[in-house]
């Protein structure tokens, strides 16, 4: 696997991809195969008739965590990797005037197209700053929910992002991101191919150290539901461009990538 970096300078280079094909129309993909199993079919007509067509195009997650975070009128809202926005703009329907949704990415082309989405939505709660998960540009204690869209999984830092998600957090506050998991093994082949990390595949923590590393970094109540199982089919399909080599391991996945919908809680009371 390539250093933190490396990782870095592929999902920012993709991704700027998904949102200049999203700028001329076409709808972006995380994912490496033109029919993407991940990112499909994830937000309903209702969710869809909210928001702008262009943030719908630019969802790139593998959940949808406004739909299960249950937020509430007043609650300010981070979304982390917020790419075309769409989170944000929903989550700030949810948190309603009095609240604020922020929206954090790495990516120019991203940021342009959200703060363009922002427009046509007319929304007044919503703002989107530039910067890294790892590093998140908002005070201590700032934030009654942490969401996130199939994202964290591409960071080579996780326990950073985790940490830097505890942080802002208020005491009391919520941790509930939607993301790929694995569970059991995955042939290392898949691992080490860097174009997966943009994949959403290979970046992805096994169930229990997604919980392990939640609990390191100071949350608790954490868990992982299970939202959507990915087939030896799917894996043929996000497997599609790559080598011949790693096609054939498709059916070793079988089952083992899921998206899930990961909770926790910031403890009210602070350890000393």
């Amino acid at each position: 696997m390539g250093t933190n970096s490396d990782v870095k300078d592929v999902v920012r280079q993709r991704y700027g991809q998904a949102a200049a094909q999203v700028a001329q129309g076409a709808a972006g993909s995380c994912c490496s195969g033109a029919s993407d199993p991940i990112t499909s079919n994830l937000y309903d007509a209702l969710q869809s008739a909210e928001v702008p067509e262009k943030a719908m195009l630019a969802s790139l997650g593998c959940g949808n965590p406004t739909a299960l975070a249950e937020l509430k009128a007043g609650e300010t809202v981070l979304d982390l990797g917020s790419g075309g926005g769409i989170d944000v703009l929903l989550s700030a329907k949810r948190v309603g005037r009095t609240g604020r949704a922020f929206g954090l990415d790495m990516t120019d082309q991203m940021l342009d197209l959200a703060q363009d989405n922002k427009r046509k939505s007319g929304l007044t709660n919503v703002h989107f700053l530039k910067g890294e998960i790892e590093d998140i540009p908002l005070p201590d204690n700032s934030v009654d929910v942490v969401i996130s869209n199939c994202v964290i999984n591409l960071s080579g830092d996780k326990d950073r992002v985790l940490k830097e998600a505890f942080r802002v957090l208020k005491p009391g506050g919520r941790f509930a991101v939607s993301d790929v998991v694995v569970r059991g093994e995955v042939p290392h082949a898949i691992r080490r191919s860097m174009e997966l990390w943009v994949g959403c595949v290979a970046g992805a923590l096994s169930d229990q150290d997604y919980l392990a590393k939640l609990a390191n970094a100071g949350f608790e109540h954490a868990e992982i539901e299970i939202t959507r199982v990915y087939s030896v089919e799917d894996a043929r399909d996000f497997l599609a461009e790559q080598s011949a080599d790693i096609q054939q391991l498709a059916s070793q996945v079988e089952g083992k990538f899921v998206s899930g919908f990961v909770r926790a809680v910031k403890p009210t009371v602070q350890p000393k």
